[in-house]
């Protein structure tokens, strides 16, 4: 399968991956790992119990399928948890007895903590907990990464190689995560909200809906871009586009005095709060 040029300058990890679980992120993973050319299709195994799933998995990226969770693990150096949180725990008791010392486990379940998959595991091997967004999905995501204890070098490399290959990934320390599923986790949500409005926003205006919606999408994106190439900070590029008595400054007036940026890093607070709460249900027991 050929590479693409956004996945041409990842480091091959070359190594077998067991993905168990394969919903939108999982997917996304496996075909991010493959497309980037990160180790060959046939080191990929799939794991789910959607037969369907993986039989169109197995056709489309030519990876390895099954449903047994204890075999794959066996096979595998690189173990990616893309189960549910609730989920986790019934999968670490399952594949308990295939783990080895020299095992990568990453997860990707929000909330679960390392100490806790270490519990469940049961022995001292290289934890990876990361927090990507559904951005993944389209190889735009940003993903926070969080190390344990027992991960090597190599093992960190190998974990940013994954991620970068569907977006972007930063280093935080794993008590940052909840304020990272709270800002990015979260975020498209606020994001999706903003382009439905002004989406309504241009129809109440009297554009066509299908004209609004593109202009919306493209203006959002556009300059989400113009942020990202220029390194310049939001609030200037702002300004760029903002002149004495025009329509950009009457609208950011509008927009203060109803408190869009309050409500925003509110909503921010409240979604990590949240994260906190669900956190500790999960790690409980």
């Amino acid at each position: 399968m050929a590479t693409d040029q956004k996945h041409e300058k990842h480091h091959q990890i070359n190594r077998t991956v067991a993905i168990l679980g394969t919903g939108n992120m999982g997917t996304s993973l496996l075909q991010g790992i493959v497309k980037a050319g990160l180790t060959p299709a046939k080191k990929i195994i799939a794991v789910d119990l959607n037969a369907e799933k993986l039989r169109m998995l197995g056709e489309q990226w030519h990876v390895r399928t099954g449903d047994n969770l204890q075999t794959a693990v066996h096979e595998a150096e690189i173990v990616l948890l893309c189960v549910k949180p609730m989920t986790i725990p019934k999968v670490l008791r399952e594949i308990k007895t295939a783990m080895r010392d020299d095992h990568l486990v990453i997860s990707i379940a929000a909330g679960v903590r390392i100490a806790f998959l270490q519990d469940m595991i049961g022995r001292k091997i290289g934890i990876v907990r990361t927090m990507p967004n559904i951005a993944s999905t389209v190889d735009e995501g940003a993903t926070a990464i969080a190390y344990g204890e027992n991960v090597t070098e190599v093992q960190k490399k190998i974990a940013e190689a994954i991620f970068n290959a569907v977006g972007e990934t930063v280093t935080v320390a794993e008590e940052q995560l909840d304020a990272v599923t709270g800002l990015s986790g979260s975020g498209p949500a606020y994001i999706y909200m903003v382009i439905e409005a002004l989406i309504d926003g241009g129809v109440k205006m009297g554009l066509a809906r299908d004209i609004a919606t593109r202009l919306a999408i493209q203006t959002v994106l556009g300059s989400a871009k113009l942020v990202k190439t220029s390194g310049l900070h939001p609030a200037i590029l702002r300004d760029q586009v903002t002149t004495p008595g025009g329509t950009a400054i009457n609208a950011i007036h509008e927009l203060e005095s109803h408190g869009l940026r309050s409500m925003l890093i509110n909503a921010v607070a409240t979604a990590t709060r949240r994260s906190e709460e669900l956190s500790k249900m999960l790690n409980q027991g």
